[in-house]
């Protein structure tokens, strides 16, 4: 721990050393060397660190960092505070759970720096911890070899914009119960079972905003059907944003949202996901998944589990084509373009090259006013599959082109089995289906 007499002792040292990088910065600012921090020394520089950071707290000024690596742990930020590295000062995690530790404050802002785990296993560390922190700004930092998380977010508003994370043992970005937070246009690759996870110990407001990040290279080391593998998941925070991404070769889906309310997820590209590319699944309400880019993997977008009362979603505007015969991680998985199962509108939509059903409309009795229209469906193995089952809900399939499919273009459905090859010629059969308007080419 540190005091005053300490701090102050160390302010006046720096005005000593500070002309040296004074050309740098275009502010005051307390240099981190002045406090005995000393980069490529090997030792531990935890004490030093501890006391640069409190010092530049306490005079208000940003703390600056030398390039270099320096081995430090659990150093505490409690205060408003500015820490900055022009050369990308590598923080190497010392003996401890945390290479910084933010909590209990707002107005934090660390910028160039790097954080590295030196890939030491231990799954409860995190290289950056914050908690109860409003006014958080990450940007412009790397944070590697993590061997739990990356970055492990309690109750946290602010951004986290413009940073490389790799080679993370779990998750790369891992929020839960925040307020408001927004991460941005970062890259994030090799994690080993989640890119970024929004998540809330129970269902609530939550507000974060996900867009123009590059995720890549996401496993399900820890297993399961679906809570490990996927490049965003967002799990009871409601109210969230999901736009403009890209991700590529997540191990189960892109997007995976779980129990949500009012999400949207717009204008994401999703390349060779293992299973469904996009999926809202079991007690949600209000999804509207748009203008999104599906390609390859092992199925689309689906909107499902009415059984666990999901619900109420809008699928507009997307491309979905080229998807694999198999999945590579749940053989339980079949191919499939769109799903959709209650209160839903699918329209306006394209898929084009499944080896499965183009769209499926309803699962066995699980299926309620459903309308599909205005879609082009192309080459798959059939076009559109209704659910015909005993407790089947209304469905509603018009003004649909379908094109160029392998067996069959329109049918009934019970489950798996296909008992009606052309709905539109026997809807006196099915009274809960209409069908009509639609081109089969």
């Amino acid at each position: 721990m540190t005091n005053r007499r300490q701090i102050l002792s160390g302010l006046a040292a720096a005005l000593v050393t500070i002309g040296s990088v004074e050309r740098t910065m275009s502010q005051p600012f307390v240099d981190a060397a002045a406090f005995g921090v000393e980069p490529t020394t090997g030792a531990d520089q935890s004490r030093a660190l501890q006391m640069a950071v409190d010092a530049a707290a306490e005079q208000g000024q940003p703390l600056y960092l030398m390039g270099g690596r320096y081995r430090v742990a659990n150093i505490a930020i409690g205060r408003p505070v500015t820490i900055r590295s022009t050369a990308h000062a590598t923080l190497e995690l010392g003996d401890g759970d945390a290479v910084l530790a933010i909590g209990d404050c707002q107005d934090v802002v660390l910028e160039g720096l790097t954080l590295d785990g030196l890939g030491r296993p231990g799954r409860d560390t995190s290289l950056l911890s914050v908690t109860h922190a409003k006014g958080v700004m990450l940007r412009d930092c790397r944070l590697l070899r993590a061997g739990g998380n990356g970055i492990s977010a309690h109750r946290m508003q602010g951004k986290i914009e413009n940073c490389q994370l790799s080679d993370i043992a779990d998750t790369a970005i891992f929020s839960t119960d925040s307020d408001g937070l927004d991460i941005a246009g970062n890259t994030i690759a090799r994690c080993g079972n989640g890119g970024i996870r929004v998540w809330r110990g129970e269902s609530g407001p939550d507000g974060s905003h996900i867009w123009g990040n590059r995720i890549v290279d996401i496993d399900w080391v820890d297993g399961g059907n679906g809570q490990n593998g996927n490049g965003i998941n967002v799990f009871r925070a409601d109210n969230v944003r999901v736009s403009d991404n890209h991700l590529s070769k997540c191990a189960f889906s892109a997007i995976r949202l779980n129990t949500t309310n009012n999400t949207r997820v717009t204008g994401n590209y999703c390349h060779d996901s293992g299973e469904v590319s996009i999926f809202s699944e079991f007690g949600f309400s209000g999804s509207i998944i748009s203008h999104n880019v599906v390609e390859g993997g092992a199925a689309g977008i689906s909107m499902t589990n009415f059984d666990h009362d999901g619900r109420l979603s809008v699928c507009q505007g997307n491309i979905v084509r080229n998807l694999a015969e198999r999945s590579r991680t749940n053989p339980d998985t079949v191919p499939y373009g769109i799903a959709a199962e209650a209160d839903a509108a699918v329209t306006g939509n394209i898929v084009e090259a499944v080896p499965g059903r183009g769209i499926v409309v309803g699962w066995g009795p699980y299926l309620r006013d459903v309308l599909v229209n205005d879609n082009l469906v192309r080459e798959c193995t059939i076009g559109i599959a209704v659910s015909v089952a005993p407790g089947a809900g209304h469905a509603r399939i018009s003004g649909n082109i379908v094109s160029g499919n392998l067996e069959h273009a329109i049918v009934g459905a019970a489950w798996e089995n296909v008992l009606s090859t052309d709905l539109a010629a026997e809807q006196s059969r099915f009274p809960n289906i209409k069908v009509e308007g639609n081109s089969i080419i």
